[in-house]
């Protein structure tokens, strides 16, 4: 009953020692002060039924000790408080640039490139709270294949519907840049990312990476660029006649551009090697790019008292009203 319950003055609960006191007055005290008539025989009696008034003649005195109790707790103010936290932030934007083009499939990583690239960023975007994030995709060309969004499920679906093939092939590294700088120009969050992953050298597309990256640094974006790919060579899957065949393919990621665009826009640049450099790289970026956020805690104090007052004088009123009338004590 008292569970969560506060008192805004807990001393008046002393009172509640008057209850047991009542009661000792009553039975000690209060029955000898009962009219009572002497006989010299009581025998006359032995076969009468028990009146109403007989069996319900403490009654009034149960419930006058009750509403004195509920009155006191009432005195007591209790009180039920809820907590909370207001959270206020401007949160961060981010868009994930993501290299769909045909060397995605390699299978250096894990069950190969872009999917383990699809893994590392779902748990990056499981681990944000506040964030608006968009996803692009790019070969040859790039489009965006969800817009900026805090609905973290909406952009976990289409992100699994991404696959190489979807545009045709190429690596415009330039229009993956573009297009995300389009998704965040007009944005008022204090900080605005791209993420950039890609395993080839640029080699299509109308806008050159460079230009690309001037412009992010105009609306104040910040990219972090990953090359993904092996030491060397990295087995592809081919085709065949007979069925898949594996052919090693030379890695060749223009590392040297993608600092730049890195150093342009104050970023940084990574290189993943395989999927636990990849992984780590994603967990680095989501502890730099953190919003900051305020809390602001309340407690909300409820008042009880209400119940345990209405209760206590009702019950009051019915003793009162017991006594005077189907209770009443005859002189």
């Amino acid at each position: 009953m008292f569970s969560d319950v506060t008192f805004a003055y807990p001393w008046v609960l002393f009172f509640l020692t008057l209850v047991p006191i009542m009661i000792a007055w009553y039975w000690f005290k209060g029955r000898k002060s009962q009219p009572s008539i002497n006989f010299s025989s009581i025998k006359v009696f032995e076969n009468l039924p028990v009146s109403f008034k007989e069996k319900f003649r403490h009654l009034p005195f149960i419930l006058r000790t009750i509403a004195v109790a509920l009155l006191i707790i009432a005195l007591a103010r209790p009180q039920n408080y809820s907590s909370g936290e207001n959270i206020s932030t401007q949160g961060i934007d981010i868009v994930m640039a993501l290299d769909i083009s045909g060397s995605m499939i390699s299978e250096d990583f894990k069950p190969n490139r872009v999917e383990a690239a699809k893994q590392v960023i779902r748990n990056f975007i499981r681990g944000r709270t506040s964030d608006r994030i968009g996803l692009v995709v790019f070969s040859r060309d790039a489009f965006t294949q969800c817009p900026m969004t805090i609905d973290y499920n909406v952009l976990i679906n289409l992100l699994d519907q991404v696959e190489p093939g979807m545009i045709p092939d190429g690596t415009a590294i330039g229009n993956g840049i573009a297009d995300a700088v389009n998704r965040l120009k007009d944005s008022k969050a204090k900080s605005k990312v791209i993420i950039l992953l890609t395993d080839g050298v640029n080699n299509s597309g109308e806008i050159d990476p460079l230009t690309a990256a001037e412009i992010a640094k105009t609306y104040g974006i910040r990219v972090y660029t990953i090359g993904v790919g092996t030491e060397g060579e990295a087995p592809y899957p081919v085709q065949t006649p007979f069925g898949i065949r594996y052919q090693m393919m030379p890695v060749e990621i223009d590392e040297g551009l993608l600092r730049q665009i890195a150093s342009i826009t104050g970023g940084q640049y990574f290189r993943a090697t395989d999927n636990r450099t990849l992984k780590e790289i994603y967990n680095k970026i989501d502890k730099l790019e953190k919003s900051k956020i305020e809390v602001t805690s309340y407690r909300h104090a409820e008042e009880l008292f209400y119940g345990w007052l209405g209760a206590g004088l009702f019950l009051l009123l019915v003793e009162v009203s017991l006594s005077k009338t189907v209770l009443r004590k005859l002189p």
